[in-house]
């Protein structure tokens, strides 16, 4: 027997916490409210990655390409990032330096960007998680120069991890009750 992809749940909302907690979580250590810790790298490895991950995994399976290449992308994201912290502890001389990692945010800034023009026939809510992200990317990658504008990036940054958080609970909600509970709003029809 065949399973419908319309019979399988809805995995953006799973994808978008995993994004969202994981987002906050790490900006309000840039906006200097407390140090790196080993909270936010297992959030980035299990939550912001391998969540993530599968998320984009069942998007696939449901037929859903957007979804698939936003949740395993921002999952690797998460992987690597962890990565790019840790690896410099047992191999020092691998350690990224502020020119290859304002190329790295940069380029997860132009890559969610270019993947915000996917969501502008989507609701809104979706437009500022991808819009909002895309600014906190390149104004990360700006700060590898300028450091004075990290808490702006953090500040950004939580709010873009808030927007995530937001529609993941409006998905959850409107359709357990059947009706929208909370806004998402309109969805561009042109």
């Amino acid at each position: 027997m065949s399973i419908k992809a319309s019979d399988l749940a809805n995995p953006a909302p799973l994808g978008l916490m995993g994004f969202g907690m994981t987002t906050i979580l790490l900006n309000m250590h840039n906006l200097g409210l407390f140090k790196m810790s080993s909270m936010i790298l297992a959030m980035g490895i299990f939550y912001g990655g391998i969540a993530q991950i599968i998320a984009g995994v069942m998007e696939y399976r449901k037929g859903n390409t957007f979804g698939t290449i936003a949740f395993t992308s921002y999952g690797s994201f998460w992987l690597t990032l962890v990565f790019l912290i840790l690896q410099p502890i047992t191999n020092p001389q691998l350690a990224t330096d502020n020119s290859a990692m304002a190329a790295y945010l940069f380029m997860w800034g132009l890559f969610t960007f270019i993947m915000f023009f996917g969501t502008l026939k989507a609701n809104r809510a979706l437009q500022t998680v991808f819009m909002s992200l895309a600014i906190l990317f390149f104004l990360l990658a700006a700060a590898r120069a300028i450091p004075n504008l990290l808490p702006v990036a953090g500040a950004e940054g939580i709010f873009g991890g808030f927007s995530a958080f937001y529609l993941s609970l409006a998905e959850v909600l409107n359709e357990a009750h059947g009706r929208a509970l909370l806004p998402m709003g309109p969805m561009h029809t042109g």
